[in-house]
């Protein structure tokens, strides 16, 4: 059977909440199969009945813990043994340490690196080779606005989400030939569980509404992108004045905004 006679499969990675979730619903309602990725089994075995009692569409889970190294070849061995190829790869799951790097306990800012860097490189490097072969695949890293803004002191987050979109842009380049779109997906300020997770969620709520987008506004703008083949998406239109209005700040003037706008001062 070739991916043009079967429905296709779509791994979504932190799919228990906020984006990852609506990646699941939105991709269940265009008929796609889903492989749903996160450490919460119960949120995960609940969306999975309701997308398939909504649309029909096979919905398996796995529980996985991506701060673990052993986590993304058990995904992708565990997606074979289901028998449901990977077309489609949503490389969401992600987290934000709450304190200073020089505070922030080694084995948190291990786990930190292997969630949003090492374990979102290697499942595109381990699901790239079966796109490649039926010439056809997407895949969708979240970065964010972060990586086109001024460093915050003390954070890894926008380090690492600048690397998520650099590479996203470079293996768009090199995999578009074979029929696979890669997009990083840059978001602002999304309604979710991040701030809460990250202990900012007070300051976060003294920020005005216009600044706020829903996951479903999100993950519409991002699809759209990555089936149109551009590499990058920053969705909503205040992102996107943002954006640009932040990429002719030369290097000292970005950081010094950086130190100001500090969260932890």
């Amino acid at each position: 059977m070739t991916a043009n006679d079967r429905r296709r499969t779509a791994l979504v990675t932190g799919a228990s909440a906020g984006i990852g979730t609506a990646f699941a619903r939105h991709l269940a309602a265009e008929d796609h199969d889903l492989i749903l990725v996160a450490r919460r089994a119960d949120r995960l075995a609940e969306l999975a009945s309701e997308l398939h009692r909504q649309h029909g569409i096979r919905a398996e889970i796995i529980t996985a813990d991506l701060s673990d190294p052993a986590a993304p070849a058990a995904i992708v061995h565990r997606a074979a043994e289901l028998g449901m190829p990977i077309d489609i790869l949503v490389n969401n799951a992600g987290l934000s340490a709450g304190t200073k790097f020089s505070d922030t306990p080694w084995d948190s800012v291990a786990a930190e690196l292997q969630l949003m860097v090492t374990a979102v490189t290697e499942l595109i490097h381990r699901v790239v080779p079966a796109m490649k072969a039926q010439r056809w695949g997407r895949i969708v890293n979240l970065s964010s606005l972060a990586a086109v803004s001024p460093p915050g002191e003390g954070l890894l987050y926008t380090g690492i989400k600048s690397y998520v979109l650099n590479m996203s842009q470079s293996l768009d380049m090199e995999l578009k030939p074979f029929g696979i779109h890669v997009t990083a997906l840059c978001p602002g300020f999304t309604h979710s569980e991040f701030h809460d997770v990250m202990g900012t969620r007070d300051a976060a709520d003294r920020l005005p509404g216009f600044l706020w987008q829903q996951p479903e506004d999100v993950v519409r703008e991002g699809w759209a992108a990555v089936s149109a083949g551009k590499p990058v998406c920053i969705p909503g239109v205040v992102n996107k004045v943002s954006a640009a209005a932040m990429r002719p700040i030369p290097g000292r003037i970005g950081y010094f905004l950086g130190r100001t706008l500090n969260p932890f001062k």
